[in-house]
């Protein structure tokens, strides 16, 4: 059983975006030179903020602030998608990889909904509480 420093590292939407990156890093190795401070640096950068904003939501207090980071983590997710596609058209991925990374977002998108749902539902229920509790 693997020990834990962070509550983030249990989450297997954090685990899957880390895999996420470490594929994005290995494939973009062969996009061409001249890319490298461009679409190579673009796509790094927007997957590499897909776990980022996971870690960062959970060391917020409140669900609400939980929620919005896991937002933000689709937020890059999308981006990430774009300049996937971007790359595909322009010959740097072939159709298969180009779906293997789809597959993989759409696992990552899902996990990350589920999430956030979560967290709102969760920020709802206290949101009740609070009320219940102040009008007594």
């Amino acid at each position: 059983m693997k020990a834990y420093v962070y509550g983030f590292e249990k989450l297997t939407v954090w685990q899957k975006a880390i895999d996420f990156v470490e594929l994005i890093y290995q494939e973009t190795q062969n996009f061409p030179v001249e890319e490298r401070y461009g679409l190579t640096n673009q796509i790094r950068r927007s997957s590499i903020s897909i776990p980022a904003n996971i870690a960062e939501g959970t060391s917020r207090s409140s669900f609400k602030d939980q929620a919005h980071f896991s937002q933000l983590a689709f937020s890059s997710l999308t981006e990430t998608v774009n300049h996937l596609f971007i790359a595909y058209r322009l010959g740097y991925l072939n159709k298969e990889l180009l779906e293997t990374f789809q597959k993989r977002l759409h696992e990552i998108s899902n996990l990350l909904n589920a999430l956030r749902n979560s967290q709102l539902k969760s920020h709802t229920s206290n949101q009740q509480i609070n009320k219940s509790t102040n009008q007594q």
